[in-house]
């Protein structure tokens, strides 16, 4: 059997855990990976870093199975250089939680004041007694986000709802997880950091104070180290770090109803609704339509990106200065994921011709499209970007597809195959 691709799915084939490549902890040693192997062109990827450039990105890396596929760096930035990951550092905070819970040192359902002690706040002791660890977590404290989001003194920790009523993303109670953490442990929180990631993982920073905020800073290995880390479930090259499955999953899951979008400090793509920053407004669909689905994400101020694509064995980190979005940058992070989506060389054969008259509208649709010039004995069939096939309803070339976002439609025509990119909205 003869096959023609047109356009490429994303990645074919995930390995396990144990598979995965581990820089050594220190040096530059780090394999790795042909874009070649991957099927993507030389042109598509100037194209792409032509893209970050223009949006003042200073360094970008992808990973695959652990290794390298693409690094660059973009002006006067280089691999030595440091860069703030902002509010990406949440995740590393909620990843710091898990251990401290894994160890002892706390529970996430303790209340916050058995650590930071009573009225850290100004609500009444009734109402700052519900506020819990795991409300700092999921952004569900209930205290005003809108005076002051960043002040943590207790006169701006001013009462709005019951703590895991609402969903706000609130720094103020975010950043005092380091304070939790530092009291639980009887340790400062960098030297914390830097016993549990350091060493076994080579993950070299430093939280800074800015104000009221604290953000981490580190160079872009590391913070490509992070995702790997992530992409691990915690587990190093066989080393455990965070060897809590409960906590992660959790931690990478849905944490609350009002948001399904958040997890613990962590952004979730494939879900069937997300709210942003400095709106209570529940928007329908997933987070980021671009991208793979079972993404997840840190995400910071002026687009710092950490991207982990569990179905693919997939790491995307980019560090830079302000592209122009909201806090987080998730239309952003959604825009550098069309371009990647980009990246595959088409293969143009002369039988190309064996499929004309063929057409397929509408690109993008609402759910179904028409295929006209379809022949008896041509085989239908519609993927995901992970290769599931997608159920769907049909009659007279109109299908009613049962999945949005990137999907894949393929046509077998005596054993020709011919693969299109479709958008399902």
């Amino acid at each position: 059997m003869r096959t023609v691709i047109f356009t490429l799915s994303l990645f074919t084939c995930s390995l396990s855990f144990s598979q995965l490549y581990f820089p050594p902890s220190s040096g530059t040693t780090w394999d790795t990976m042909s874009p070649s192997q991957l099927n993507w062109c030389p042109d598509k990827i100037q194209n792409l870093y032509d893209y970050l450039e223009t949006t003042n990105t200073k360094s970008f890396m992808v990973l695959k199975d652990g290794k390298i596929v693409l690094e660059k760096y973009f002006g006067t930035f280089t691999s030595d250089s440091l860069h703030v990951w902002n509010s990406a550092s949440k995740t590393l905070v909620g990843f710091m939680t898990g251990i401290a819970q894994q160890e002892g040192f706390l529970n996430i359902s303790d209340t916050t004041s058995d650590y930071l002690g009573a009225s850290w706040t100004s609500l009444t002791p009734a109402q700052e007694e519900k506020i819990t660890i795991r409300h700092q977590l999921s952004m569900t404290t209930g205290m005003d986000d809108v005076t002051n989001g960043d002040c943590t003194d207790p006169n701006c920790l001013t009462y709005l709802a019951d703590a895991g009523t609402r969903w706000s993303y609130h720094n103020a109670p975010y950043t005092l997880l380091n304070t939790v953490i530092s009291n639980a442990t009887s340790q400062n929180f960098n030297s914390y950091i830097a016993n549990k990631l350091g060493t076994p993982c080579g993950i070299s920073g430093l939280f800074i104070t800015f104000g009221y905020n604290k953000v981490f800073v580190s160079k872009t290995r590391p913070f490509a180290r992070f995702g790997l880390l992530l992409l691990a479930e915690g587990i190093w090259n066989g080393t455990p770090i965070l060897n809590d499955p409960v906590y992660f999953n959790q931690m990478t899951n849905s944490s609350q109803t009002i948001n399904n979008s958040y997890g613990y400090l962590t952004w979730l793509n494939g879900k069937s609704n997300f709210m942003v920053p400095g709106l209570q407004f529940s928007f329908n669909g997933p987070l980021e339509p671009d991208a793979p689905l079972d993404m997840y994400a840190a995400l910071g101020k002026d687009g710092q990106i950490i991207n982990v694509v569990p179905s693919q064995n997939l790491v995307l980190v980019r560090m830079g200065e302000g592209d122009g979005t909201t806090l987080v940058g998730t239309q952003y992070n959604d825009s550098i994921w069309i371009r990647m989506n980009d990246l595959y060389c088409s293969t143009e054969l002369s039988d190309i011709d064996l499929f004309k008259g063929v057409s397929i509208f509408p690109n993008p649709s609402m759910g179904a499209i028409q295929i006209d010039g379809l022949k008896q004995e041509d085989l239908i069939f519609f993927t995901n970007h992970i290769g599931q096939t997608i159920p769907y309803e049909s009659a007279n070339g109109k299908f009613l597809l049962k999945e949005k976002g990137l999907l894949f439609l393929t046509i077998d025509r005596n054993g020709i195959q011919k693969t299109t990119k479709i958008i399902v909205e």
